[in-house]
């Protein structure tokens, strides 16, 4: 069994640094705790620097090698939920937040009643009753077994 590496964990966790040799700061050159490819770790050095040794934030973020956009949203997301805001998230829905127990609870009903309907229609009749558009293709998923 092979051991994973450090830059092949980070890169499943979406915390791999895309460019590490942007890192400008001397204490990520000389090997040792401070690493270039963890893009956590680059983030909020880059917030200590400007905050603590007084750096403004365009350089701060110029030293780390990346925009002054990303140290904004570093700093808020540190600011809103500390380090764990530094983590890389998944973007868009987390789950089939249309498809709510009202709606399901609708769809179920008319399935039991009237046998196998088409998702099409089903999308249709959760339109027309509660005023959702759902893409057929999620009801078809989700009355299938899906997540």
């Amino acid at each position: 069994m092979t051991k994973e590496s450090k830059p092949d964990r980070l890169r499943q966790m979406g915390a791999l640094n895309p460019r590490p040799e942007g890192v400008r700061a001397s204490w990520f050159r000389e090997a040792g705790f401070f690493d270039p490819l963890d893009l956590v770790q680059v983030k909020y050095e880059m917030l200590r620097h400007a905050r603590e040794d007084g750096t403004n934030k365009a350089d701060a973020a110029a030293l780390f090698g990346l925009s002054r956009q990303t140290y904004y949203q570093a700093e808020a997301a540190f600011e809103r939920d500390g380090i764990s805001g530094l983590l890389p998230r998944t973007r868009g829905p987390k789950s089939a937040h249309k498809l709510t127990g009202e709606v399901m609870r609708l769809v179920e009903e008319h399935l039991d009643a009237n046998g196998q309907l088409q998702a099409r229609s089903l999308a249709e009749l959760v339109h027309s009753r509660l005023s959702i558009s759902v893409h057929p293709r999620s009801i078809e998923y989700r009355t299938r077994g899906g997540a």
